[in-house]
């Protein structure tokens, strides 16, 4: 392919043609400008290796030329440039997280010093609503007591009315009605007005 491409449509009429085109869009292909901008990079050893098979390397001997086997300083500097900036960014990566557990710590703190607050509430309502109870047991006999002498009060102010419609004197004796019959004349009125 030159400068111009030539493609086959299918046009729509009932005859086939040739278009040629004479601009080329240029789009940069990423992947393709990345290879560009590969570079070859140094070799990490200055001399050539010793080595020339897979026997010599699993049984290397000693070199005697002073100079088999030193690393070039500029790689080393880039080797080490490179595990700084590696270093630095697991740093950055570990305080971001321990800022993060630290905001999850403190969180956590406040929710539980509020159940503690709640629980400590609970217990003192829960030692409030026990003294409450022991104590309706002591009530509860009073208030028998109590209705055992209302009732004795009552039978005697009923046997009372009781004798002074039977063997009281005459002015007496309409006003005053026993304790069931007054409760009797009192239920309806009671009723109707609710």
């Amino acid at each position: 392919m030159g400068s111009s491409e030539s493609t086959l449509l299918n046009s729509q009429k009932s005859e086939d043609g040739i278009t040629t085109v004479s601009e080329r869009f240029e789009d940069v292909d990423p992947v393709l400008q990345k290879l560009r901008s590969l570079q070859i990079a140094s070799p990490i050893f200055t001399s050539a290796p010793t080595e020339s098979s897979l026997t010599d390397i699993l049984v290397k001997k000693q070199s005697t030329s002073s100079n088999a086997g030193i690393v070039d300083p500029k790689v080393i500097l880039e080797l080490f440039s490179m595990y700084k900036e590696l270093q630095e960014k697991q740093v950055q990566n570990i305080n971001k997280r321990q800022e993060e557990i630290e905001n999850k710590i403190e969180v956590a703190d406040a929710l539980a010093l509020k159940l503690f607050q709640r629980y400590n509430y609970s217990v003192s309502a829960m030692k409030t609503t026990t003294t409450h109870l022991s104590g309706v047991d002591e009530l509860q006999v009073e208030l028998g007591e109590l209705k055992g002498r209302l009732t004795e009060v009552m039978s005697n102010c009923d046997s009372l009315c009781n004798r002074i419609t039977t063997d009281g004197p005459e002015p007496l004796r309409s006003s005053v009605k026993p304790f069931a019959a007054a409760a009797a004349d009192l239920k309806p009125t009671t009723s109707s007005s609710t």
